[in-house]
C-alpha cells in the first residue's frame, strides 16, 4: 500500500490560510483585551448603587423611628409603670436588640466565613476595588454617626430636660442607646472586619487608627451604664456639661482617628492607582498594536 501523503495546498491557498489564522489570532487577542478591559472597568467601579441603597434604607429606618417617637412618646412613653409603656416601648426595645444581635452575628460571620485566604495573590485592580468598598463603608459609618451623635443625642437631652426620668429605658434612650449607638457600632465593625479579611495591609497587622475608631463607639455602651447610675443617684436633671457626660465626649473624639485611617488608605490607593494606570497604558498599547496588525493583514 502506498504510504499516506499529506495533500499539498497551492501557494496562494497556503498564504490565504496563514493570513486567516493570523487574523484569527489578532481577533482573539483583541477580544481578550476587550474582555479584560470590561472586567477591569467593572472592578474599578465604586459601589455607588449599593452605598446609596443602604443610605436610603438607613434614612428610612431612622425617619420611621422618629415618626413613631413623635406619635407615641408623649402619649404612652411618660410613665414606665403604665401597661401601655410595655406595649409601645419595651416591645420596641426587645425587638431592636434581638435584630441588632442577629444582624451583627450574621454580618461578621459571613465576612469571616467568606474571607479571602489568598490575599497575597490578588491583583492590584482587585485590591483597589476593595479599598473603594471599604471607603464606601466608612462613608456610611460617617452618615450614621452624624445622625446618632447630633440629631438623636440632642433629642435625648431635650427630652430629659422637660420630662421626669422614672426609668433608664425612656423613649429617647431606647432610640439612642439601644438602637442608634448599636447601629453606629455595627457599621464601623463591619468595615473593620471587611478590611481584616479582604485587604492585605489590614490583614497583616492591626491599624491603630482603625482600632481606635472601633473602640470609641464600643466603649460608649459601658459608659452608658455609668451615666445611668449617675443620673439615678446624684444627677436627676439633664445638664449637657455634667461630668458624667464627659465620657461620651471623650469617646466621641475617637472618631478623630478617622483622619489617620484615611491617610493609611489613601497612601495605598495612590500606589495602586499608579500601578493600575501603568497596566492600562500597556493594555491600550497591546490593543492598538493588535488592531494595527489586523488592518495590515486585511490590506494584504
Amino acid at each position: 500500500m502506498a504510504p499516506f501523503r499529506r495533500a499539498r495546498m497551492p501557494w496562494g491557498c497556503v498564504m490565504a490560510d496563514s493570513n486567516l489564522r493570523y487574523l484569527e489570532g489578532d481577533l482573539q487577542v483583541t477580544t481578550s483585551v476587550e474582555a479584560s478591559d470590561d472586567a477591569h472597568d467593572r472592578a474599578l467601579r465604586a459601589p455607588w448603587k449599593a452605598f446609596f441603597g443602604m443610605l436610603a434604607f438607613a434614612a428610612a429606618v431612622f425617619a420611621a423611628y422618629r415618626i413613631y417617637q413623635h406619635e407615641t412618646a408623649f402619649t404612652f412613653g411618660l410613665d414606665y409603670f403604665n401597661p401601655e409603656f410595655a406595649t409601645y416601648w419595651m416591645s420596641v426595645l426587645y425587638s431592636e436588640l434581638a435584630i441588632e444581635v442577629l444582624l451583627g452575628i450574621a454580618i461578621v460571620g459571613y465576612l469571616w466565613i467568606t474571607r479571602d485566604r489568598n490575599l497575597d495573590k490578588i491583583t492590584p485592580s482587585e485590591e483597589l476595588r476593595r479599598y473603594l468598598v471599604l471607603m464606601s463603608q466608612l462613608l456610611m459609618f460617617g452618615a450614621i454617626a452624624y445622625v446618632v451623635t447630633s440629631i438623636y443625642t440632642e433629642s435625648d437631652a431635650a427630652w430629659h430636660q422637660v420630662t421626669v426620668r422614672d426609668t433608664d429605658f425612656t423613649p429617647t434612650h431606647i432610640g439612642l442607646f439601644y438602637f442608634g449607638v448599636p447601629v453606629f457600632i455595627l457599621s464601623v465593625l463591619t468595615a473593620f472586619v471587611y478590611a481584616r479579611t479582604r485587604i492585605p495591609a489590614f490583614a497583616k497587622r492591626v491599624s491603630l487608627p482603625f482600632a481606635l475608631l472601633v473602640a470609641g463607639p464600643v466603649m460608649i455602651m459601658p459608659n452608658l451604664g455609668f451615666n445611668e447610675w449617675g443620673h439615678t443617684f446624684f444627677y436627676a436633671e439633664e445638664l449637657f456639661a455634667a461630668p458624667i457626660h464627659w465620657g461620651f465626649v471623650l469617646l466621641g473624639w475617637a472618631t478623630f482617628a478617622a483622619g489617620g485611617l484615611l491617610v493609611q488608605i489613601l497612601t495605598r490607593v495612590v500606589q495602586l492607582t499608579q500601578v493600575v494606570s501603568s497596566a492600562d497604558v500597556q493594555q491600550t498599547n497591546i490593543k492598538s498594536e493588535a488592531a494595527a496588525n489586523a488592518e495590515l493583514n486585511a490590506a494584504a
